[in-house]
């Protein structure tokens, strides 16, 4: 019976102090190195929610990322990313919670699993990420690479030379505690 009651508290105990970050204001950018051009763009608008139990929730509208010429992103939004079929990409992932002291300010180095979906096509990602603990605040930071082939996303003609078929992603996101 004692054995039942500490686990019951132990487990009270670690519910109790879980907490949940979140941000409108996630940062995530993308760039394709191809041979006669390098295409950048960033999403000042994207959603996250941390929970500290090592739940991770991103969601980011296509039609909010940002190019330096309004007809590149006329071309990814209608051509390549179908954005009004397709309006959003997700990630929901996992990281192992125990490797990161919410309570103490530092750099923690994660291991990222999930399922990233973009273009209707979910795939299973891993990667690595960093969370910054700064005076009560988090700050979620990874770079990672996709195929655009995985998801659906085919560049034809013209456009081969100028848009990689590797692109890389990163997401920098400054969290603050949900209900603060």
């Amino acid at each position: 019976m004692k054995k039942i009651i500490t686990v019951i508290v132990l487990c009270t105990t670690t519910v109790a102090h879980a907490q949940k970050y979140f941000t409108k204001s996630g940062n995530i950018s993308f760039s394709s190195k191809a041979s006669l051009e390098t295409i950048e763009a960033v999403n000042k608008t994207s959603a996250c929610v941390l929970d500290t139990k090592g739940i991770l929730d991103f969601a980011v509208q296509i039609k909010g990322f940002v190019f330096p010429k309004a007809l590149m992103q006329q071309h990814f939004n209608e051509n390549y990313m179908e954005s009004d079929k397709f309006p959003k990409a997700t990630f929901k992932g996992t990281f192992d919670s125990k490797t990161v002291q919410y309570n103490t300010g530092g750099t923690y180095n994660i291991n990222v699993k999930g399922k990233l979906t973009i273009h209707g096509i979910t795939k299973d990602i891993n990667t690595t990420g960093t969370i910054v603990v700064n005076q009560g605040k988090i700050n979620a930071k990874s770079t990672f690479n996709i195929t655009l082939a995985d998801y659906g996303i085919t560049i034809t003609g013209m456009a081969k030379d100028k848009i990689a078929n590797d692109v890389t992603i990163n997401v920098d996101a400054a969290l603050q505690r949900l209900g603060k």
